[in-house]
């Protein structure tokens, strides 16, 4: 059985008068705003996955103006369509049932809508 650790890693520089922390993808959080809607908080792995079938750079922080988001939000609802279309992958040696990128994605989704009805900014950090 194989084991992940997941630890943040401390790099003191000299040049620095802090030491810098990078983390790991996986353990960092992304949140999503917008005028229009509540923030959306989600893990970076899953916020960076989104942001690239929205046909944007993976770079947090980032934002898509108002003239680009209705088309960000179709290219999302594509990718998450053509997802529901491929059989799901079960880990069976999981202890948390899978949940899908359709349901996670719903948040933001919903987010990108009230953005476009509103013609507002969407940004993410």
């Amino acid at each position: 059985m194989l084991f992940s650790l997941n630890v943040a890693v401390t790099i003191q520089s000299k040049s620095l008068l802090h030491p810098v922390i990078l983390w790991p993808e996986n353990l960092m959080l992304v949140t999503f705003t917008t005028d229009a809607y509540a923030d959306i908080t989600l893990f970076g792995d899953i916020a960076l996955a989104m942001l690239k079938m929205m046909g944007h750079s993976e770079t947090v922080p980032g934002a898509i103006l108002a003239a680009d988001v209705p088309a960000a939000l179709s290219r999302l609802q594509a990718a998450i369509d053509a997802e529901k279309a491929s059989p799901p992958v079960e880990d069976r040696h999981a202890d948390e049932p899978v949940v899908s990128m359709a349901h996670r994605a719903l948040p933001l989704i919903n987010l990108l809508v009230a953005a476009a009805k509103a013609e507002s900014n969407v940004m993410w950090k």
